[in-house]
């Protein structure tokens, strides 16, 4: 990761560390973003658990004498992470809102997983190897790219609720909501389909920091003391970091030269 990159690499950072807190200070999952059954045996214990990887691999990424050790735990726990959305999609696939779900844990973990494939270092020969380098890349870049769509979709799905999101000061809130969805779905065909793939990946970052900032951040001042908001602002944060760390690693597919 070069260094016009480590901006990225350190919000990430600060999301990952933001969340672990949360966790312990709770005892608790990061709420509907980590869907834990109550009845899961040592529940609680686990959930401390989790938010200490969060925290001690948010840190580790700050740190260059930990930064491959960090990539190497934190990004199976993201997979995990998105393990956890599946039964949902298996018991209600004809709803949106557990794609949509699904679609934000995954642009998180595609961050994770360009971290992993640029900075893990593994050793020649490793079965993990197709996930590293251009090929991990492309293969997160891929489902970064669909994952918006669910993301997209639910704007427009639940319009009602997306238009609460939006800030009071704005005008045709309405119009607002339509726009952002449609955006999301436009950056998701257009890295996908590599139609200015930076561009589309550079303007959903855009989208998801502006929200990041001028929704969850005026929550937190309004009501300083409510978990759930404190938690959204870092998930929110965090997706947003990971969709930076992706965007700067974007490769457009190469144009194929005519024959001579």
């Amino acid at each position: 990761m070069t260094r016009s990159q480590q901006p990225a690499l350190t919000l990430f950072a600060v999301g990952m560390i933001g969340l672990g807190i949360l966790s312990l200070v709770y005892g608790d999952f990061a709420l509907v973003w980590q869907p834990v059954a109550p009845w899961i045996p040592g529940r609680t214990v686990l959930a401390y658990g989790s938010g200490l990887i969060m925290l001690l691999g948010g840190v580790g990424l700050l740190l260059r004498s930990r930064v491959t050790w960090s990539v190497r735990i934190l990004f199976p726990y993201l997979i995990m992470w998105l393990l956890l959305k599946v039964p949902a999609l298996l018991v209600a696939p004809q709803m949106e809102a557990v794609w949509l779900g699904f679609g934000e844990i995954a642009v998180l973990m595609t961050g994770g997983w360009v971290l992993f494939a640029t900075l893990a270092g593994l050793r020649e020969g490793s079965p993990l190897t197709f996930a590293t380098g251009a090929n991990g890349i492309r293969l997160a870049g891929m489902l970064f790219a669909v994952s918006l769509i669910p993301i997209g979709l639910s704007h427009l799905v639940y319009v009602k609720q997306t238009v609460e999101l939006v800030p009071a000061w704005l005008p045709y809130r309405v119009g607002w909501a339509y726009l952002t969805g449609a955006g999301q779905i436009a950056c998701g065909l257009g890295v996908l389909f590599s139609i200015l793939p930076r561009v589309a990946a550079w303007a959903e970052v855009g989208m998801i920091s502006v929200f990041t900032l001028l929704v969850w951040g005026p929550a937190i001042v309004a009501a300083p003391k409510t978990r759930l908001r404190w938690t959204a602002f870092f998930i929110s944060w965090a997706i947003a970091s990971a969709a930076w760390v992706v965007a700067q690693n974007i490769v457009p597919k190469p144009v194929a030269k005519p024959d001579a």
